[in-house]
């Protein structure tokens, strides 16, 4: 990496130690980062329109001649207005300037500009308030639009990008090597990180956004083989063939071909000399309990430990009771380790993992905190696990030797972005769904029939049932959405005071939630009125009904979620998604979840419909946050990248070769900023 571009910010002209701390707070610190900060849009001053043309409330672009400037108006105290009459030669138009002199001071007069803001006024008179002015000698004609803060405007920030190409592009180096660049058809560093910033025109533009995107996704595709590399240190745990015929024999049911053939990519990846490093990913109800069950047996019978952490203290509770059911008749002793276990008890449960006495842990944090000792850890499972902080996995992997890990996913994710998001992990996909489970009857209706649909409520409660309500906010907002809070006192008043009605949501302390869960489970609340907090719940096989309002405000991937809520029981289940917005996408949308349960054809149509905001919010996979590459939008690059990704690992695993020098400082950089070692 060129040590030029690693100087401080305040290197630049135009930038002290005042706007260096803005710069700080939108994450760029060397003239790099600045570099690296690309705009969120553009303004294309080659599109400009006639003012005679112009639609009013509509931003525009004009260029034209500003012919008269009229004397400031002081309408009251604090408040100047400045007007100046601009013309195209065929229509005029007034510029309107709110309490800055300084920019009517730039609209000189008889100088030509072009001048982007939105027209209001009348098909007579036209006006334009407090537009960007740009010369028209101005030789960028599509000018860059960066995400700001407070204190920094777009034209400082333009200005600064500017100085920097001028003194810094020469420092701009080429990463990728010539033959890659050749066969991908990729334009040069230099020239992309130019024309991103200043594009000379739309073609110029297009070439360097492809090439930063393809840089981008490569970068993140090679850190990810690098860290699959990291993690093939030996393992203590090379275990031996071992039959588990009698786990499958014990079982009140029939494993689905998929969950067989999971069951047998973990025993194989388990008898390597590196660990497993394996994601199991299935739909709601897919039975990833019963693969991670055989998997710790398998475990068991090689005479070693495995762990299993939840995210909560109710889902280690459930997984707790499962894999006690499935293992305990073998022989297999099962402990429970959570933070509300007495002093007492937790003291016995640690001293029997140290001594080997118990075989499969289950619980939440509490298995990685320091005191807590395994006598021979070979199998670490976690359940949903990018709802885990990085540290808390990366502890508990480091209570064994090197262990096997399996993750647990019960989210859907297509085929290419989970290799994406988890780049490092072989997958295993559970497709089909357990014999005998029926399928959840679901109905998209609008508002008018609210009363049809709590009615229904109703007959599933009065027949014994139990049924979820969710609204998408806690509490009141300007958005006229549902919120939880004042939704449980409209059903009281709507026939339903005679249920019991619990609340639920992500502002209640654990505890709270955990109590409201485990009293829902064991039917002493009757209807939950809910945030999304139920996505990842509990197991309640009596609850047959779930009511989501607002249903267009939720990714249908969500709602595919919230819909496993029910069916888990031998009752027929139903799920009423309830909106008013009724556009055609929310239409299509709704439709897509009413015909379909297949959660992975259902994430496949939300990521072309809504982009990957629901895979990568709040960077909720521990993933850095993508600049430039859209995978909703760039998906044809993605494949491209993860075919290249593949050969350059498959003859230079750790890129130790000197063409791969640059591309290897870059995966370097994105270690320093993930912390890697926990990606």
């Amino acid at each position: 990496m060129n040590s030029e571009l690693d100087k401080q910010i305040t290197y630049l002209k135009g930038v002290g130690p005042k706007r260096a701390e803005m710069y700080k707070k939108i994450g760029v610190f060397t003239v790099y980062d600045l570099l690296c900060h690309y705009p969120r849009d553009y303004i294309d001053l080659t599109d400009t329109v006639p003012i005679s043309d112009s639609a009013l409330n509509e931003t525009v672009a004009v260029k034209g001649t500003v012919v008269r400037k009229l004397a400031p108006a002081r309408i009251r105290k604090g408040m100047t207005v400045y007007k100046a009459v601009f013309t195209d030669g065929t229509s005029d138009l007034t510029v309107v300037i709110y309490n800055s002199e300084y920019l009517f001071s730039q609209l000189a007069l008889d100088g030509e500009f072009y001048l982007v803001g939105r027209i209001t006024g009348n098909l007579i008179r036209r006006e334009m308030s407090s537009p960007l002015v740009f010369r028209a000698d101005t030789p960028f004609k599509v000018q860059p639009v960066y995400r700001l803060t407070e204190g920094l405007s777009q034209t400082v920030l333009r200005n600064n990008m500017k100085n920097a190409l001028d003194s810094f592009g020469k420092y701009i180096y080429e990463p990728m090597p010539a033959h890659i660049r050749s066969d991908a058809g990729l334009c040069a560093m230099e020239y992309a990180v130019t024309n991103i910033h200043f594009p000379k025109d739309i073609h110029c533009f297009e070439q360097a956004k492809k090439r930063l995107v393809f840089d981008e996704l490569l970068i993140l595709q090679l850190a990810m083989a690098m860290l699959r590399s990291k993690g093939r240190s030996l393992t203590g745990y090379v275990l031996k063939e071992k039959n588990i015929d009698e786990f499958y024999k014990s079982l009140p049911f029939e494993l689905t071909n998929c969950q067989m053939q999971a069951v047998s990519d973990c025993m194989e990846d388990m008898q390597k000399p590196f660990p497993m490093n394996r994601l199991v990913q299935g739909d709601v109800g897919s039975g990833k309990t019963a693969v991670a069950a055989a998997v710790a047996y398998f475990a068991y019978k090689n005479g070693c430990q495995s762990a299993l952490m939840a995210p909560t203290e109710v889902l280690a509770h459930q997984h707790y009771e499962t894999l006690k059911g499935f293992l305990e008749p073998l022989g297999v002793k099962v402990a429970l380790l959570t933070g509300s276990l007495s002093t007492k008890e937790k003291s016995l449960v640690k001293q029997g993992l140290e001594n080997g006495e118990y075989h499969v842990a289950v619980g939440t944090h509490a298995l990685v905190q320091q005191n807590t000792r395994f006598k021979n850890l070979a199998l670490v499972i976690t359940d949903e696990q990018h709802r885990f902080g990085v540290r808390q996995r990366a502890f508990l992997a480091q209570k064994g030797s090197n262990p096997h890990k399996l993750v647990m996913s019960a989210t859907p994710i297509p085929r290419t972005l989970a290799m994406m998001i988890y780049g490092d992990l072989d997958i295993s996909v559970l497709n089909e769904l357990p014999k005998g489970r029926q399928p959840i009857e679901t109905y998209a209706v609008t508002g008018k029939l609210r009363q049809r649909a709590f009615a229904f409520v109703s007959k599933q409660l009065d027949e014994g049932r139990q049924g979820y309500v969710v609204c998408p906010v806690i509490e009141e907002s300007e958005m006229a959405l549902q919120d939880v809070k004042s939704y449980a006192n409209k059903l009281s008043e709507n026939g339903f005071d005679k249920y019991r009605i619990g609340l639920l949501h992500g502002k209640l302390p654990n505890e709270e939630k955990d109590r409201i869960m485990r009293d829902f489970k064991e039917h002493k609340i009757d209807l939950l009125v809910s945030t999304t907090v139920v996505e990842v719940g509990v197991d309640v096989p009596n609850a047959t009904i779930i009511l989501v309002e607002n249903a267009d405000r939720f990714g249908l991937s969500q709602l595919h979620q919230l819909r496993g809520r029910v069916g888990r029981g031998q009752y027929k289940s139903y799920c009423v998604l309830i909106t008013d917005n009724v556009n055609e996408t929310t239409k299509k949308r709704l439709k897509i979840l009413s015909s379909t349960s297949d959660g992975f054809k259902i994430s496949e149509e939300d990521l072309k419909l809504r982009g990957p905001g629901d895979f990568f919010g709040d960077r909720q996979h521990g993933l850095p946050k993508l600049k430039i590459a859209d995978v909703s939008h760039d998906l044809d690059i993605l494949r491209k990248v993860q075919k290249t990704a593949e050969l350059i690992i498959e003859s230079d695993p750790m890129l130790e070769k000197g063409e791969n020098k640059g591309l290897k400082e870059l995966v370097n950089r994105l270690f320093e900023y993930a912390n890697a070692d926990d990606l």
